[in-house]
């Protein structure tokens, strides 16, 4: 959730990198499982697009990006990388 990595994690719980890496990973595991994910997970329904905001669905800027998306997860920043090819397209002023 903090984004931050392994090393920086470690440090601050006194653990290793391996032993952080390994819990991280069975959590991701049980987080991921079926009787947890099926109880606790529930995505919208993807043919419903009364849930997405008027702002963003009736902009032709913002609506090509989200017309295919069911969901989002608030307050958290998930870092990706484009394909080299497509970099100049992603810049940002940040």
């Amino acid at each position: 959730v903090t984004g931050l990595p392994i090393r920086h994690v470690g440090e601050c719980f006194q653990r290793s990198n391996d032993t952080i890496s390994r819990y991280f990973r069975k959590m991701v595991t049980i987080f991921a499982s079926e009787p947890f994910y099926s109880k606790h997970v529930s995505p919208p329904f993807a043919s419903s697009t009364t849930t997405v905001h008027p702002k963003i669905m009736w902009s032709h800027r913002f609506w090509l990006y989200f017309k295919d998306a069911i969901g989002a997860i608030d307050g958290s920043h998930i870092p990706t990388s484009p394909p080299l090819h497509d970099c100049a397209a992603y810049c940002n002023r940040k």
